[in-house]
């Protein structure tokens, strides 16, 4: 998240993934950070995923993080 919201403060778009594992935590550091980047959340866990199942993972988020970075001014 650190990196997105420096990258936007830069002009630069940006979203990060994380899992949906990790919601909570994401909106309370975007809060503690003072910002509100685009953010995509996928199925957890992943860790043990196939490649095959990443890539299915990554082909579902993928019309989202185009959208993030594409929504923001």
């Amino acid at each position: 998240m650190h990196d997105t919201l420096d990258l936007e403060a830069r002009g630069i778009p940006g979203v990060f993934v994380a899992t949906t594992e990790f919601v909570d935590a994401a909106t309370s550091q975007s809060r503690a950070l003072g910002g509100d980047p685009a953010a995509v959340f996928v199925e957890h866990p992943i860790q043990d995923r196939s490649d095959e199942e990443m890539a299915a993972i990554a082909d579902r988020a993928l019309d989202a993080i185009l959208e993030g970075l594409v929504a923001k001014p």
